[in-house]
């Protein structure tokens, strides 16, 4: 179960029969329906997947922005509110296929950004959707961070192998403090 992959977390019971309300961390909340299980992560815990419990998904659906999710064995409004605050995972197995130019966040943090000339820039420390593009954060070596737009013009090339990210940079950008 190490490296599992976080897709949501649990807000607040919804109704009296044990269905939470999950506020989804992934790209595609949908992906809910095609689960047969998840792991939940107890609030009480660091990021170690060790302690998490596997539960079998009885239904899921959309609502409101959240999904309403109903498990085995969480059958009344007090178990599911003992389970506010836990972190929905999958092992890596389970996660959805990727596109072309498609990485998963976790595979972003911590590469190293340079331009195409060859001129360190920093590491990449965090990932925000905004909705037409995700915006990378990258951290120089000063801790002075500054935002990249993730679009074509600007990232060039993303090698995960050389944890590697060549950028052109665009007037204004490094004025772009975070």
């Amino acid at each position: 179960m190490e490296n599992n992959f976080e897709i949501g977390i649990i807000v607040k019971p919804q109704g009296i029969g044990g269905e939470l309300r999950i506020l989804p961390t992934t790209d595609d909340p949908e992906r809910f329906a095609l689960l047969d299980e998840v792991f939940i992560r107890p609030r009480t815990l660091g990021t170690g997947n060790e302690n998490s419990a596997s539960y079998k998904i009885i239904s899921a659906r959309r609502h409101k922005g959240l999904v309403l999710l109903k498990l085995e064995g969480i059958n009344d409004r007090n178990a599911a509110q003992e389970m506010v605050g836990g972190v929905l995972t999958i092992p890596p197995e389970m996660a959805l296929p990727l596109g072309a130019d498609e990485y998963f966040v976790r595979d972003l943090i911590g590469l190293n950004v340079e331009t195409e000339d060859g001129q360190a820039l920093g590491a990449v420390s965090d990932v925000f959707p905004t909705g037409a593009n995700d915006v990378y954060i990258v951290k120089d070596a000063n801790g002075e961070s500054f935002m990249l737009p993730a679009i074509k013009n600007v990232v060039l090339d993303v090698s995960l192998a050389h944890k590697k990210m060549t950028v052109r940079l665009i007037e204004g950008l490094l004025e772009l403090k975070a």
